[in-house]
């Protein structure tokens, strides 16, 4: 006679494909239940789809492989490695930055030769690096291992001894430039230090000190690229769902919910009723809220949306490049004019930038496989405020301005030698992911939009209501994406087991 299950079986929804939807779905069917993902787009992946065209295959978002360990445990809890699934290339240079004149500095892959290229623009600046990154490596160790991973329900799960005694520590109260400050002073330093802030989706004044564990991740662990693009990893996610017994519904957007006593019973599709226990959104919270749940069920209202830091929003070119171009990198961000005035352009007056930074990727400088043989695949990217409006005049007026001190620097014509280009922005944002206002990274992580500062995972007014991804715990990002599927996880399980 076969032992008694320890728990009862349950449906469980899934809205979204992203990492955190992906992830969350893979763990809950491992754990038993009947798991179902419903995707609006006809390809899963969320931000983290890519395409292919005349030969060129483009990804549509993430693009920085960093944080190699948060890929790594996920996968173990599967019993798997990410040598399974992809071949993981560390790059060197890491990136490059280009500064005003045609000046670049490349970041070495080696820690030695980065502390040798920092005294080489800042005399004492080495030994200046690595106290910065030993603090910044105990931020991270205490960051992804135990802050990451709370819910973010109460300020109770963070008075633990360890946090309490080495607050100071992780600087959670202080800000990230003055924090860069006592350490750099040379502005290319400075530049390169604070730009993994914009990941982060805040001016560096207003970002805890706390993040710049995103520098050790970047300077420290390195930076990686799976070969064959981020696809693969939708596609490892994708394969480990399907091996849980997850169920995938592509082309299937959630139009609302019915509901009994204080509890969602169904979701519903062009008018069709599919039965539920339990909901677990990793779409849009806003467009989940806002637009899905009746009124009476909402935790936050239109005026608390308004309120919130959103992260910018962007405008990005996918572009097929029918020769060879010798001087960019994987990598390159283009800080060639000042980052203060840009940031305020998308912070505080929300307006398109005169002199914008941006960020160009060339894959194919890696990857044969992403373009045709001697052709280049260019991926632009140049942030801006969430809820611009966009029009052909102005993405056409930035291609050209982009172009232009790409071309500057490298030395050489490109625009004449684009045979694919295709543009995605704030109206694309909207209509693929429901995003809020267009944004590209969800809430900024700024101080009182951190932790148990962000939306709640849970819903206080729906029983079987749990939300994940970037605009929840613990924010935006690939990895902070994978780790929010797996906190939700673990809310969803305890629920279950008590009811």
């Amino acid at each position: 006679m076969s032992p008694l299950p320890l728990f009862k079986e349950s449906k469980i929804a899934v809205l979204g494909s992203g990492f955190a939807g992906l992830a969350s779905a893979a763990l809950l069917a491992k754990a038993g239940h009947d798991v179902t993902i419903y995707e609006k787009n006809t390809q899963i992946g969320g931000r983290a789809r890519h395409y292919k065209e005349n030969g060129f295959m483009f990804d549509m978002g993430p693009s920085w492989y960093w944080m190699p360990d948060v890929f790594e445990n996920y996968f173990k809890l599967f019993n798997k490695d990410v040598q399974d699934f992809y071949e993981l290339k560390k790059l060197d240079p890491g990136f490059t930055v280009i500064f005003s004149g045609g000046e670049s500095m490349d970041i070495p892959a080696g820690f030695d030769e980065l502390c040798s290229l920092f005294e080489s623009i800042e005399k004492g600046s080495a030994t200046r690096l690595k106290k910065f990154l030993e603090e910044a490596a105990y931020k991270y160790k205490v960051g992804i291992q135990d802050l990451v991973f709370q819910p973010g329900h109460s300020i109770t799960e963070f008075i633990s001894w360890r946090i309490v005694k080495d607050v100071a520590k992780l600087q959670v109260f202080s800000s990230f430039s003055k924090h860069a400050r006592k350490y750099f002073s040379d502005p290319r330093l400075l530049s390169l230090i604070e730009f993994p802030v914009l990941f982060l989706g805040a001016m560096p004044k207003d970002t805890p000190a706390l993040y710049s564990l995103m520098n050790y991740a970047g300077l420290k662990q390195g930076t990686f690229y799976p070969m064959g693009g981020f696809g693969k990893i939708i596609e490892a996610f994708e394969k480990i769902a399907i091996e849980q017994g997850v169920k995938i519904k592509t082309q299937f957007p959630i139009e609302g919910f019915s509901y009994h006593q204080k509890k969602i019973i169904s979701v519903h599709n062009n008018a069709t009723e599919y039965k539920t226990d339990l909901v677990v959104a990793s779409a849009d919270y806003h467009h989940v809220e806002q637009d899905l749940l009746k009124k009476e069920f909402r935790m936050y209202d239109e005026s608390y949306w308004e309120q919130r830091t959103f992260a910018p929003s962007s405008l990005i070119f996918y572009l097929g490049i029918n020769k060879k171009i010798n001087k960019l990198n994987h990598h390159n961000l283009f800080f060639d004019e000042d980052f203060a005035p840009h940031a305020e352009e998308i912070y505080k007056t929300k307006e398109w930038p005169k002199k914008p930074l941006f960020y160009v990727c060339c894959p194919s400088k890696t990857d044969p496989s992403v373009a045709p043989e001697n052709h280049e695949n260019l991926f632009l990217l140049m942030p801006i405020a969430a809820g611009l409006v966009d029009s052909p005049d102005n993405t056409a007026y930035y291609f050209n301005l982009m172009m232009k001190r790409i071309e500057n620097y490298v030395g050489e014509s490109i625009a004449p030698h684009v045979i694919y280009k295709k543009h995605f922005s704030v109206n694309e944002f909207k209509n693929d992911y429901n995003a809020y206002k267009g944004n590209a990274y969800g809430l900024a992580n700024t101080l009182f939009q951190t932790a148990i500062f962000k939306p709640k995972m849970r819903n206080n007014k729906l029983q079987n209501l749990f939300f994940t991804g970037q605009l929840t715990v613990p924010g935006p990002g690939v990895p902070p994406s994978i780790i929010s599927g797996q906190v939700v996880t673990k809310e969803v399980l305890k629920y279950l087991k008590n009811n």
